[in-house]
């Protein structure tokens, strides 16, 4: 019997592929590519590239079936894994299968909420504090380069404590070189090899090498101390199999420290910048967010035990996050044929998820390009489909680090919003550019405008 396939659109292959690696004057965009497949052909659509069979899901319950309901039947897609071993290894990210579970339940307590906001809430208010403490009144600055500094030093600080601190310079420029080429490699359809002696791969390798000599002598320290520290690598050296007691070896507490680094840094400084380029160009929600900072801190630096009632604040980032989610996209390869709605899916076939284009969908957020923080207010929950709106994933692969991720953006946004308001130095309109994460095409600049501390108190 003749396999059915979804109708979808016809790529060109040379437009698509070459022009990928040798830019040319119109290549493929792919947010404006998801979009529109998304918006013509509905729920599901087919497509070819070469020879990539190409499923993209675009209605809440078909990406349940594959994300809850069929979700063993699929991996992470082998293109994926292979761009993001060489700096991942076999962490959460590119793992699967029993390894996955397995590290999963180890990592698990580690990002208990009651714990999260017990040890990092202050960490990440006073390094916001400190940062806009430096910014000077009119002084016009890259936001976008604040925000990926700042992110940083929170994670180097909420991993590692104080001991690589100091170090966190070097560390971001290392971190720099690994996601430069693993963007480019992830997003090169052919998987551009890491053992190819290009500059950006040489540099890589050089980044990789200290960042594992940084890291091994940290965790061999680590684990000859008595001293009990409050991080998460002391958390992660801790953590035993209730059932068998095993521990994580040294290579898996790398390659998780690694995944963890990148995973949690650079999406949320891109949060970051895209929520304070929308409250520059909405007024009115910043003037709704300033009283509820008012009202609910009156000037004091906010923690976490405040985020209960800080309501809008939450809103606006879950908005930011629907118009701009940090992961623009997922897939999953089947490793066996599946049947997803009415439709047969053959073993190794992409599954696609446009994350971007699915909360820009009116039929599951009306005016879909408008943004409208009261989308987010109580019970919202239960007026939009859990599969409709995924900035963090979904189903037993959803991000670890969510709940720290939701807890930084809203203290970061309390913490500065309270302190300056920043404008944006040009009208024009920036384009969001996907690569693994989705980043602003270029620098947001804005110009600081500090608050008097008269307006802090309601």
């Amino acid at each position: 019997m003749k396999r059915r396939f979804p109708n979808g659109p016809t790529i060109s292959f040379t437009r698509a592929v070459i022009g990928q690696i040798f830019p040319s004057k119109h290549p493929l965009d792919p947010l404006a590519f998801y979009l529109g497949t998304a918006r013509d052909y509905g729920d599901i659509a087919y497509f070819r590239l070469g020879p990539l069979r190409i499923y993209l899901l675009n209605h809440p319950e078909l990406i349940r079936q594959v994300l809850v309901e069929q979700a063993p039947k699929f991996h992470k897609p082998s293109l994926v894994k292979r761009g993001a071993r060489l700096s991942l290894g076999r962490g959460l990210l590119t793992s699967d299968g029993l390894l996955w579970k397995q590290q999963r339940k180890l990592i698990q307590p580690a990002f208990r909420h009651d714990r999260l906001a017990a040890e990092y809430g202050d960490v990440i208010s006073e390094y916001a504090d400190r940062m806009v403490s430096s910014f000077e009144d009119g002084e016009v600055r890259s936001i976008d380069d604040d925000m990926g500094k700042l992110t940083l030093a929170i994670v180097v600080k909420s991993l590692f404590g104080e001991e690589l601190s100091r170090d966190a310079g070097e560390i971001g420029e290392l971190l720099l070189a690994v996601a430069d080429a693993a963007n480019e490699r992830l997003n090169s359809p052919f998987g551009l090899l890491s053992w190819i002696p290009t500059r950006r791969n040489l540099r890589e390798r050089r980044a990789l090498a200290r960042f594992d000599e940084i890291v091994r002598v940290l965790i061999r320290t680590r684990r000859q101390s008595v001293k009990q520290r409050e991080d998460l690598l002391s958390a992660l050296l801790s953590a035993a199999d209730a059932d068998t007691g095993a521990r994580m070896s040294d290579g898996q507490l790398r390659d998780e420290m690694m995944t963890l680094f990148l995973a949690g840094q650079d999406t949320t400084a891109h949060a970051l910048t895209w929520t304070w380029y929308l409250l520059a160009r909405h007024p009115d929600v910043e003037a709704k967010l300033l009283e509820e900072l008012r009202r609910a801190l009156a000037g004091r630096a906010p923690r976490a035990t405040d985020l209960p009632n800080l309501p809008y604040t939450e809103m606006i980032v879950r908005e930011a996050i629907r118009l701009f989610p940090p992961a623009p996209f997922f897939a999953r390869q089947p490793i066996e044929d599946v049947t997803i709605g009415e439709w047969e899916i053959p073993k190794g076939s992409l599954v696609v998820v446009s994350v971007y284009a699915l909360q820009r969908d009116r039929r599951f957020f009306p005016q879909p390009e408008q943004f409208n923080p009261d989308r987010f207010a109580a019970g919202w929950e239960e007026r939009i489909s859990r599969f409709a709106y995924l900035p963090f994933g979904g189903g037993p692969r959803v991000c670890i680090g969510n709940g720290f991720a939701m807890m930084e953006a809203r203290l970061v946004l309390a913490t500065v919003a309270q302190r300056c308001k920043l404008l944006l130095e040009s009208n024009a309109e920036i384009a969001p550019k996907q690569l693994v994460t989705l980043r602003p095409s270029h620098a947001v600049r804005m110009r600081v405008e500090k608050r008097a501390e008269v307006d802090l108190i309601a």
